[in-house]
């Protein structure tokens, strides 16, 4: 590779932009320029780096050399823009721009307590946050590929460049209605019976049916599944005897104890390690960030343990 020393950072924000938005067409209208400009900004970028950055496809996909350039243009973006509130800050400006941070999460987490870490961080900071929802075993993606600056993930293995920060283990129980139990698993949650009883299953990333199903009879079963992606419905969906579904303890623990939904198999569950990756940065927002969203997940998941 060719000295990268000195990159030019409007080339680097317009090879971000143009990743984001997809086509040089679109990254020209954002950044007031046009599509030639983006296109040679882009090439003088490769020339200094001696690599290529783009697939010229619709939408633009970046190499792994890009990958790695998007992140650094987020990243120095986020600590520009810091500065700058820093100092309009100090000025006793109130014409701060918002810093904008995009996370990568799961769909338990964001229905539970995220919002309650990003409450705390936008109290004390003039900042906005991209949510994308994301199983939490392909979150690391995001962080890889530069869309996100931080992420709820299974996989403890840091991604190049992201510091890892144990939140602690989700419980999951596999629950139903009673009727649901008398009418389809009479028997108990024996292979044959749960080759034929439904299930609820989240979206086509969502394995936690099946390998419970896999953890209880030691086989591959394929039972009949309807596929509902919200928490709030899906929720909804168990409790009006679609099927079972695994749920998170926290939120069924008072629906157990008045007999409202049951365990298919009592006293079995499935434990979900969450960690939370982010970027190394100096960065004061990625750091309150990172301390409320411990704080929070460690509030629901002890919770979660009963």
């Amino acid at each position: 590779m060719k000295d990268v020393t000195q990159l030019d950072p409007v080339a680097l924000r317009t090879l971000a932009t143009a990743v984001r938005l997809g086509t040089f067409e679109a990254a020209a209208r954002e950044l007031h320029v046009t599509p030639s400009a983006v296109s040679q900004r882009v090439k003088a970028l490769e020339t200094r780096v001696g690599r290529v950055l783009l697939h010229r496809v619709k939408p633009l996909e970046p190499t792994e050399a890009g990958h790695v350039l998007v992140r650094l243009a987020s990243q120095t973006e986020l600590l520009e823009r810091e500065a700058i509130a820093e100092l309009v800050e100090d000025d006793g400006g109130a014409d701060a721009s918002y810093t904008s941070v995009p996370v990568a999460v799961n769909a338990d987490a964001l229905y539970t307590w995220l919002i309650d870490a990003l409450v705390r961080v936008q109290a004390a900071h003039r900042v906005t946050f991209e949510v994308l929802r994301e199983d939490q075993t392909r979150t690391t993606e995001r962080l890889r590929r530069g869309d996100v600056m931080a992420a709820i993930t299974s996989d403890p293995r840091p991604v190049p460049g992201c510091r890892v920060v144990r939140l602690g283990r989700m419980r999951y129980v596999a629950v139903a209605t009673p009727d649901y139990v008398a009418t389809q698993l009479p028997e108990g949650p024996t292979a044959g019976a749960l080759e034929r009883a439904p299930i609820v299953v989240f979206d086509r990333s969502d394995t936690q049916q099946h390998d419970f199903i896999r953890k209880l009879t030691r086989r591959h079963l394929a039972p009949p599944a309807t596929y509902i992606p919200s928490v709030g419905e899906f929720d909804t969906a168990v409790r009006r005897g679609m099927g079972w579904g695994m749920i998170p303890l926290v939120q069924v623990v008072d629906d157990l104890e008045q007999g409202r939904l049951v365990e298919i198999a009592r006293g079995r569950h499935t434990d979900v390690p969450l960690f939370w990756q982010h970027w190394r940065l100096g960065s004061a927002v990625m750091t309150d960030l990172t301390e409320a969203m411990v704080a929070a997940a460690h509030e629901w998941l002890g919770a979660s343990r009963g």
